[in-house]
C-alpha cells in the first residue's frame, strides 16, 4: 500500500476515532460495570462481522498458534469472537478508570498470591506483558499496591486522540509516557525506585531499539528495552498477564520471573520474555489480540543470519 493510500485511508478514519473516543468519555465512564460488558459484547460481535480485513488476520494469527489441525470451524470461530471480545472489553476498561479510578480498578482486579509475594520482595520491578487479557489493569493494580509505575503508551490518530487516551490512563495516578523517547524517563524512573510496566509483543524495527526474535517459530523485531533495563539497573524482569476470570474480574499472574545474572545478553533476554509470552498465549488463545499484523515487517538476509547466528551460539552454551 502507498504511503499516499495510507495517509488518505488515516484521514478518512479519523472521524470514526474520535466517535469512539467520545463514546469512552460519554457513556463507558458513566455505567456500571455490568453494563459495560453488555455494550462492549455488543460493539465486539458488531465489528467481529464488520471487519473482514481483521478477521482473515486473525483467523492467520489463531492458525499459527493453535495449529490449524486443532481447530474445528466451530471452535475457530468461538476463539475469535472471544478475542474481539477481550479486546473491546478491555478498552471499555481505559475509559471505565476514567472516573472512581482508585475504587473500580480494586474492585476488578486482584493479584494472584505469588504476585504480591514477588512485589514485596522486588523494588523496583519491570513487568513485560502483552496484548493479552486485560493488559491495562496490570500496571494499575500495581500502582494500587503503593508503588509508582512507569507506563509506555503509542500515539494513537492525531495528538489530540493521543493525549485524551493518555489522560484516561493517567487518571489513577500512575506516569505514562510516549514511546518516541521513551528509554530515558523509563531508565529514570527505574533509578528512583518505581517499577516499569511495558507490552513487547508489538514491530519495532531495529532502528528505534528493536531485535529480531522468534515468536512462533518466525521471526520478529520486538522491543529490546526490558533487557536494556535490566543491564543499566539490575532490576528483575517478570513476565505477567491479567487473566479474565467468570465473574467479570481480573486476575493478575506472572509466569516467568528472569532475575538479573552478568553475562545474560540482551538478545537472549529478549527471546526470553517473548517465548515466556508465546507460552501463555498458546495456553489462552481466545485472550489475545490477534487482529494485529505481529509479522509484517520482514527480515533481510543479514537479519536471518544474525538470528541464526544468536541462537546457534545459545544452542551451544
Amino acid at each position: 500500500m502507498s504511503k499516499k493510500l495510507k495517509s488518505v485511508k488515516r484521514l478518512l478514519r479519523r472521524p470514526f476515532e474520535w466517535l469512539g473516543i467520545g463514546l469512552g468519555w460519554l457513556v463507558f465512564a458513566h455505567v456500571s460495570h455490568r453494563m459495560l460488558f453488555r455494550i462492549c459484547d455488543i460493539l465486539a460481535a458488531v465489528g467481529y462481522r464488520l471487519d473482514r480485513t481483521g478477521r482473515e488476520l486473525s483467523r492467520e494469527n489463531l492458525r499459527l498458534v493453535v495449529g490449524a489441525e486443532h481447530l474445528t470451524p466451530r471452535r475457530e470461530e468461538l476463539i475469535l469472537k472471544r478475542s474481539y471480545r477481550n479486546m473491546v472489553r478491555t478498552l471499555g476498561h481505559v475509559f471505565w478508570t476514567s472516573r472512581k479510578a482508585r475504587e473500580r480498578a480494586a474492585a476488578t482486579g486482584e493479584f494472584a498470591p505469588a504476585c504480591a509475594a514477588f512485589l514485596a520482595a522486588n523494588r523496583p520491578a519491570i513487568t513485560v506483558s502483552c496484548h493479552m487479557g486485560c493488559w491495562e489493569l496490570l500496571s494499575q493494580l500495581v500502582f494500587l499496591q503503593g508503588r509508582e509505575i512507569v507506563s509506555v503508551a503509542k500515539d494513537v490518530g492525531t495528538p489530540g486522540m493521543t493525549e485524551m487516551l493518555m489522560k484516561s490512563r493517567r487518571s489513577l495516578g500512575q506516569t505514562i509516557v510516549r514511546a518516541e523517547g521513551a528509554f530515558h524517563p523509563l531508565l529514570k524512573g527505574l533509578q528512583e525506585g518505581a517499577d516499569v510496566g511495558l507490552l513487547v509483543d508489538q514491530v519495532v524495527k531495529p532502528q528505534n531499539g528493536g531485535v529480531w526474535v522468534r515468536y512462533f517459530g518466525r521471526p520478529v523485531p520486538v522491543s529490546a528495552a526490558p533487557a536494556f533495563l535490566q543491564a543499566k539497573t539490575h532490576a528483575p524482569i517478570v513476565v505477567a498477564w491479567s487473566r479474565p476470570l467468570h465473574d467479570g474480574r481480573y486476575r493478575c499472574e506472572f509466569v516467568a520471573e528472569f532475575p538479573w545474572a552478568k553475562g545474560v545478553d540482551i538478545w537472549g533476554r529478549t527471546q526470553d520474555c517473548i517465548s515466556a509470552i508465546e507460552r501463555t498465549i498458546r495456553r489462552h488463545p481466545s485472550c489475545w489480540v490477534m487482529n494485529y499484523r505481529y509479522f509484517r515487517k520482514k527480515p533481510k538476509e543479514k537479519d536471518l543470519a544474525q538470528l541464526a547466528a544468536r541462537e546457534a551460539r545459545r544452542a551451544a552454551r
